[in-house]
C-alpha cells in the first residue's frame, strides 16, 4: 500500500492509501480545495472516504466530498453532527465490514470524547492489512499479520507536565488530554502488546504542536518493534 500524509495534527487530517488498484481516503479534515491540491486535482481516482469521528479536524470536507460525487463512511453519530444525507452518504458501525473497490474495511471502537468514534482495519485483496486508529486514548483490541500501522502518538506526559508547570498548558486541558488521545507510553504498551512481525511501516500521527518530540517518539517506538517509524 501507499500512503499519503496529506495532513495530520489538530489543525486537520487526511490520508490517501493505494494499494495499486483502490485509492481511498482515510479522514477529510481539511478544506477539499486543499485535498484537490493534494491529489494533482484527481478527485476523480477517490473511490471513497472513510471518516473516524465528528471533530471537525477530522470531517470537515465531507459536504464538498460528497457535492464532489464521492461515497462518505461515518458512524450514524457522525452523519446525524453534520446534518448529512443523501446516497453518497453510508452508516458504519463497529465490527460490521464493508468493502471500497479491493479492499474490505472493518471498523472497531475506539476510546474518545465523542460519541460514534472509531478506528480501521484494512485488508487488499492483494493481502496488505492496515490498522489505523486516532484520538483516542486506549485500543482495547490485539491485531495480527499487520503489515501498515497507523497509529496516533499525540503526546509525552513528562512534556505536558512540564508544559503545564511553565504555564504553556491550562491545567483545565489535562484531563480531556489523557482521557482522548494517545500517549506515548500507550503507543508503547499497544505494540508490545501485538504481533509486529508481518510489519513494514509505522505511521505516528497526530503529534500534539507543544506535548510532543517527534525524534524522541520515532525513537522509542523504533527501539522497542524494530521496525520502520515515521513521524506526521
Amino acid at each position: 500500500m501507499k500512503i499519503k500524509i496529506i495532513k495530520s495534527g489538530s489543525s486537520g487530517n487526511c490520508y490517501s492509501v493505494f494499494d495499486g488498484e483502490t485509492k481511498i481516503l482515510i479522514e477529510c479534515g481539511i478544506t477539499i480545495k486543499e485535498i484537490k491540491k493534494a491529489l494533482d486535482f484527481k478527485l476523480y481516482d477517490i473511490s471513497g472516504c472513510i471518516v473516524s469521528h465528528m471533530h471537525r479536524d477530522h470531517s470537515k470536507a465531507m459536504p464538498d466530498l460528497i457535492k464532489a460525487g464521492i461515497d462518505c463512511y461515518a458512524s450514524i453519530e457522525t452523519i446525524e453532527d453534520m446534518l448529512l444525507s443523501g446516497h453518497r452518504i453510508h452508516q458504519l458501525s463497529p465490527m460490521n465490514t464493508f468493502c471500497i473497490g479491493t479492499y474490505t474495511i472493518m471498523p472497531f471502537d475506539t476510546q474518545h470524547d465523542c460519541a460514534g468514534s472509531c478506528g480501521f482495519l484494512i485488508q487488499s485483496k492483494n493481502g496488505k492489512k492496515l490498522v489505523f486508529a486516532t484520538d483516542t486514548f486506549y485500543i482495547k483490541y490485539i491485531f495480527k499479520s499487520i503489515n501498515i500501522w497507523m497509529i496516533e502518538c499525540n503526546y509525552s506526559k513528562e512534556l505536558l507536565y512540564k508544559n503545564i508547570e511553565s504555564g504553556i498548558i491550562s491545567p483545565a486541558i489535562k484531563n480531556r488530554i489523557l482521557k482522548s488521545h494517545f500517549s506515548l507510553d500507550n503507543v508503547k504498551k499497544f505494540f508490545q502488546a501485538n504481533d509486529m512481525s508481518m510489519c513494514e511501516q509505522i505511521y505516528l500521527l497526530h503529534l500534539s504542536r507543544d506535548n510532543s518530540d517527534a525524534k524522541l517518539f520515532e525513537t522509542e517506538i523504533k527501539k522497542i518493534t524494530g521496525k520502520p517509524v515515521k513521524s506526521c
